[in-house]
């Protein structure tokens, strides 16, 4: 018995809005609903990869943490490998780096050196478009490996934030924007 897939609609009707997590001002946007429900988790997932078909993408590169739940799902929908992204000194073989600004401050994310082949076709996914920082680092870091940057995908992406500004140059996609 197939079941319908979701709409972007129901997806966000089911996306928690959490005030004053993890501090004070910030409105966090619990996926946890989402992920729970097998239609809607993979409504999002058909969504995410609706551009695509399966063998057109040789890898969905995910981004540290959450990143990684849609990022895998969508790798195997589309028979492509996963890639992950993660902060500096997460994985254990030899990485290349990149650093972004924080508000106050910087951060590293790092990709082993052989995860991408020069000319391989990318999809790179995370949950949240916010101020773009983290995607942007995790783009150069697949320029820098000589693949080629197909759609950079999320699922939310918070508008007034101006993340999309950090990625241009590159095709980017949000399902569900605030």
């Amino acid at each position: 018995m197939s079941q319908t897939t979701a709409t972007p609609q129901e997806i966000e009707h089911a996306i928690r809005n959490i005030p004053d997590f993890p501090k004070p001002g910030i409105q966090f946007k619990d996926i946890t609903p989402v992920l729970a429900d097998a239609r809607l988790f993979s409504g999002a997932i058909d969504l995410l990869t609706e551009r695509f078909k399966p063998g057109s993408v040789d890898a969905v590169v995910g981004i540290d943490a959450r990143g990684f739940i849609f990022a895998a799902a969508a790798a195997v929908k589309l028979r492509a490998g996963f890639v992950p992204v993660r902060k500096k000194g997460k994985l254990p073989h030899q990485t290349i780096e990149q650093d972004y600004a924080l508000e106050y401050g910087s951060a590293t994310v790092a990709m082993h050196v052989d995860a991408l082949k020069p000319g391989a076709r990318v999809v790179l996914i995370d949950d949240l478009l916010a101020t773009g920082g983290t995607s942007a680092a995790a783009a150069a870091l697949v320029k820098k490996l000589g693949a080629n940057i197909l759609e950079i995908g999320f699922l939310i992406e918070l508008k007034f934030l101006n993340g999309r500004e950090k990625l241009k140059g590159w095709p980017v996609r949000s399902i569900i924007a605030y």
